[in-house]
């Protein structure tokens, strides 16, 4: 795309706010519209990079990796919130690894005295992991010093986000009802953060399609603790019975958190549809659209490389 178009992003979530810095960088003058500055459903995410549970696979990875690569690269400076991490995966259930964790530094089987009692098999690797709030600000100054800007409101439909030669819809869940796109649906999830007890070093559970998720990621001073993925449901308000029973399973693992204090509960509608969908289309207004969403729980893991799929998609725009 030239130089100089002007394109308006809707949304201002991860995808939102990615999508927006790529094209800004370019030249192109962006223009955010978001109700939410940043993203609510961003803010609340854990979030370790991992492509998981999230198709297609062939683009899911190729999005990946190039994430990967851009995030590993914003590691070497603290103000991004990016670090890489060591830590473990584990299993109750003795699954192998998947093929994306197999590639990752550091990556090796872990002895059986690594384990917390009830784990039967696990791998170490090293890998970004990305305090949101921080992040997040990160990208809306990045945003800001390539000359994009910011408008909070609320749109009905896409058509509302005023005259533009290029629509990027990075709404999230919200496209279920402005588009509409029947396809997509929430899940909820709810992480809580505590103040740090002195963990270093990750921990996550592979629970396959369970609910019932076990997490804890730590950011200096905090640790996130997670979670829960409850398809279907999309309301924000913090769940106590949820919080009790996060707290109860990450405990059981790492000791050291039971007596660990809340300070924060992060909730978001993960939105997710059977593919993620980066396209374009031409409305009848002769106006393009590129849609950007649907990324389930993988947002912050594909976001550079599916902003990257956008950016190619308005190259000849």
């Amino acid at each position: 795309m030239a130089a100089g178009k002007r394109v308006v992003v809707v949304g201002a979530g991860v995808a939102g706010l990615t999508t927006a810095v790529v094209l800004a960088e370019v030249g192109v003058l962006v223009h955010i519209i978001a109700e939410e500055v940043p993203g609510v459903t961003s803010l609340a995410a854990g979030a370790m990079w991992g492509p998981y549970l999230v198709e297609p696979k062939d683009k899911v990875d190729q999005w990946g990796q190039r994430s990967l690569e851009v995030f590993r690269r914003l590691a070497e400076d603290p103000a991004t919130g990016v670090r890489l991490t060591s830590g473990i995966e584990a299993s109750r259930t003795a699954e192998a690894p998947p093929d994306w964790a197999t590639t990752l530094p550091g990556f090796r089987p872990c002895e059986p005295a690594e384990l917390p009692a009830g784990f039967s098999a696990g791998y170490r690797f090293t890998v970004p992991l990305i305090d949101m709030p921080t992040y997040l600000d990160y990208l809306l100054r990045r945003l800001e010093a390539a000359g994009g800007t910011v408008e909070r409101r609320r749109l009905a439909s896409l058509a509302d986000a005023g005259p533009a030669t290029v629509i990027v819809n990075c709404t999230g869940l919200g496209a279920k009802d402005l588009l509409p796109d029947p396809d997509l649906r929430p899940i909820r999830g709810q992480h809580v953060v505590v103040t740090n007890p002195g963990l270093t070093e990750f921990f996550s559970e592979d629970t396959g399609l369970s609910p019932d998720l076990l997490c804890f990621y730590p950011h200096g001073g905090t640790v996130v603790l997670g979670g829960t993925a409850i398809d279907g449901e999309g309301g924000l308000a913090p769940d106590d019975g949820a919080t009790a029973s996060i707290l109860t399973r990450c405990a059981e693992v790492e000791p050291r958190l039971a007596a660990a204090r809340v300070v924060a509960h992060r909730i978001g509608a993960r939105p997710t549809r059977a593919t993620v969908r980066v396209e374009s289309d031409r409305q009848e207004d002769d106006v393009v659209v590129v849609h950007n969403y649907g990324h389930g729980g993988a947002g912050v893991t594909l976001s550079w490389g599916c902003a990257e799929e956008v950016r190619g998609l308005l190259a000849d725009k």
